[in-house]
């Protein structure tokens, strides 16, 4: 990157905390909310109940051994649920919104979910991809719980056709 690139004026204002600032956690998370993220839900069984959360903090981490990082809030159910337990990470197209909405804590009326149970834990038929995983590390992530799983099968929608459902900026979208 050359120094002209790096001084490339920015449109709109600018908030630059220095070190001595206290973070304005409104505004950092409104700056995090410029990076688009893609939407899964991470499901799992509990006590022969399946539940799950959605999640768009999701990342791959290693290829040996296979691992995959979700940052679940430490309030949130599935964060002491899922604890020890196999997971799945489901990755949502633009056509799954309902899905989304439904393991964000906003019931789906009607909305049935058709659930593939060939792992260690149940994932949703249909997802754009999909990693079923075993658990490997919990880490403190502050306000978050930071969960590693190693990837123990995967599978993904063949061809171009599938576009991922994304959240930006607040918002749920499908990429045009």
């Amino acid at each position: 990157m050359t120094a002209e690139l790096l001084e490339t004026p920015v449109a709109g204002p600018i908030h630059q905390a220095g070190p001595a600032d206290r973070i304005d956690p409104v505004k950092l998370r409104n700056t995090f909310g410029n990076f688009t993220t893609g939407v899964t839900i991470v499901s799992y069984e509990h006590n022969g109940e399946v539940l799950g959360a959605t999640v768009n903090s999701f990342t791959s981490v290693s290829l040996d051994p296979p691992l995959v990082l979700v940052s679940l809030m430490k309030t949130a159910k599935a964060a002491a649920l899922l604890a020890d337990k196999p997971f799945s990470i489901n990755v949502l197209g633009k056509d799954q919104l309902s899905h989304a909405l439904q393991f964000a804590g906003k019931p789906q009326d009607g909305l049935e979910i058709d659930w593939n149970r060939e792992h260690t834990s149940p994932r949703i038929a249909g997802s754009m991809a999909w990693f079923s995983c075993e658990p490997w590390q919990q880490y403190d992530g502050g306000d978050h719980v930071l969960i590693l799983g190693k990837v123990a099968a995967f599978g993904h929608v063949a061809g171009d056709d599938a576009e991922p459902l994304v959240f930006y900026r607040g918002g749920w979208r499908g990429l045009a």
